[in-house]
């Protein structure tokens, strides 16, 4: 491992934070690079319940590092070259955080902007510090579609309609707006940021250990079923889930006018 990604654990909870802050963390092939490496390490410690992302210095993550896109010199285009390098690194980063057995939380320490967007918003929570902002450049700037999952994860946060707003308009979206239209789930106060998300990933790390899993899955497919296949799907989710030893702990629990006790993972 090298700094440009930093990994602390204590306590259950992993602090995974984006290191080059004089860049404003560019998502670089180097930070991306680390960063999938550090998920990796996440998912062979059993003793991670939660994770807490964010950023070093002013910002949590500006997006692509433009000074360092240059043509190849291998004979390929520079379209052809980045599409290969985002379907290579990229796309297996933000699946790489989906995939993760514990929930994650990410703190926006500052702002996200272009790819940096995507990132946050592949995370389970998201908050925002109230200097934040979230801000989609690459149409209105570049002429390049937004990327990373921007256009997978915004219009089911916040609709079609903001999220063309976002894309088109050139416009930053502040993090009390963001909290306001449901893009993130809170705005915090910049000296609170790191506390409040730290708290939070206690409160998840708590919970039963394949909740964060069960549920990000009943999420994403519930956008492609009609009401009688969701409710056929959560029926048959349940066949399984209450055998499982956490159900019985949670009634159990129930019962006896206490907190449940879950095992790791």
């Amino acid at each position: 491992m090298n700094d440009t990604v930093l990994y602390e654990v204590n306590d259950g909870i992993a602090t995974i934070t984006l290191n080059l802050p004089a860049k404003l963390n560019p998502i670089a092939l180097e930070l991306q690079q680390a960063l999938r490496d550090t998920l990796a390490r996440v998912r062979m410690h059993p003793e991670v319940r939660a994770v807490v992302l964010t950023g070093a210095g002013k910002a949590f993550c500006v997006g692509a590092d433009l000074s360092s896109m240059n043509p190849p010199d291998d004979g390929k285009t520079l379209g052809n070259r980045t599409a290969e390098w985002m379907q290579s690194m990229s796309h297996p980063l933000i699946e790489a955080i989906r995939a993760l057995p514990v929930p994650v939380v990410c703190a926006v320490n500052g702002p996200a902007a272009g790819a940096g967007v995507g990132v946050a918003l592949a995370c389970d929570i998201v908050v925002a510090a109230r200097s934040a902002y979230f801000y989609l450049p690459f149409l209105p700037k570049l002429g390049i579609v937004p990327d990373l999952g921007c256009t997978w994860f915004i219009p089911r946060r916040v609709g079609p309609a903001r999220m063309m707003g976002m894309a088109l308009l050139d416009e930053k979206l502040g993090a009390e707006m963001a909290a306001q239209w449901g893009l993130i789930w809170a705005c915090i106060e910049d000296d609170l940021l790191l506390l409040e998300a730290q708290k939070i990933a206690q409160r998840l790390a708590r919970l039963p250990a394949h909740a964060v899993l069960e549920a990000r899955k009943a999420i994403e497919v519930s956008e492609g079923h009609s009401l009688s296949e969701q409710l056929h799907y959560e029926s048959e989710r349940q066949r399984e889930l209450l055998d499982k030893p956490s159900f019985a702990e949670g009634v159990m629990a129930f019962l006896q006018k206490r907190a449940p006790v879950f095992p790791p993972r």
